[in-house]
């Protein structure tokens, strides 16, 4: 029944991906589809439509880095924005599209169910320095089975891996724990994510509490961390989760 269900939606959204194109207005799914009507679009915001025409969607588009198409989901950058935040927050999204955001839990889970993904993470420290880490595949369920995180194999990047040791977790928030742990991760890191343990076996906490200038945090594990890059106390100055649709443009331009 679920999966009649699941087959259902997906047809559903087909046919008004379909009844969109076949209009005079052009109603993207995502930001591979906004590159492929139109290859010279610069990084900037833009409006998609993953869940159908009556929901307008705003999300910045990367058109620049590794080939552009990337639909950012994540994007920390200045900490002006609080990520210690509920589930309903986390599953509908805040922030400010131009800024720091978290697109939204069901937005994710709209964005990858009718494609086949790619991830990919740029993170910059306080030096100056910066690195990205690359997965074949990103994708999550839905809110009925805790959007879990299922992620692909680890193609590269010099930011190293980090992000393997939370697959097949489901989302925490500090009012919604999910994770394999005695306490809530969520509260012990001062985010929201696919945490699976607390303390040691937290490699990634894009959410994390943001530390200006560079600041190595009192408590590791706690600030927006990358471990196999910079370890589990400095905080990084940015930080952006993108996906993009493996099979390309279908379009010729």
């Amino acid at each position: 029944m679920k999966m009649m269900q699941v087959t259902l939606f997906v047809a559903l959204l087909g046919f008004l991906a379909s009844a969109a194109t076949g209009s005079k207005d052009f109603l993207p799914f995502d930001c591979n589809d906004i590159y492929c009507n139109d290859n010279t679009s610069s990084s900037g915001v833009y409006t998609i439509f993953p869940g159908g025409p009556d929901t307008p969607l705003q999300v910045f588009c990367d058109m620049n880095t590794d080939g552009g198409r990337w639909t950012v989901f994540l994007k920390r950058m200045d900490g002006t924005i609080n990520f210690y935040r509920p589930w309903s927050n986390y599953k509908f999204g805040f922030g400010n599209m131009a800024g720091e955001y978290w697109l939204g839990l069901e937005n994710i889970f709209l964005l990858t169910l009718r494609k086949e993904n790619e991830l990919r993470i740029d993170m910059e420290d306080f030096e100056r320095g910066k690195r990205y880490a690359k997965y074949s595949s990103f994708s999550i369920d839905s809110e009925v089975d805790g959007y879990e995180l299922h992620l692909g194999k680890f193609t590269g990047g010099k930011a190293g891996d980090s992000l393997t040791n939370h697959n097949n977790m489901k989302f925490t928030t500090f009012d919604r724990d999910q994770d394999i742990y005695s306490v809530n991760c969520a509260q012990n890191s001062i985010g929201g994510f696919w945490y699976s343990r607390c303390i040691t076996l937290i490699h990634a906490n894009p959410t994390g509490l943001y530390a200006p200038r560079g600041t190595t945090t009192v408590y590791p594990y706690v600030g927006v961390i990358w471990r196999t890059w910079k370890g589990t106390k400095y905080s990084l100055k940015t930080f952006d989760m993108k996906i993009r649709s493996v099979s390309g443009c279908a379009c010729s331009h």
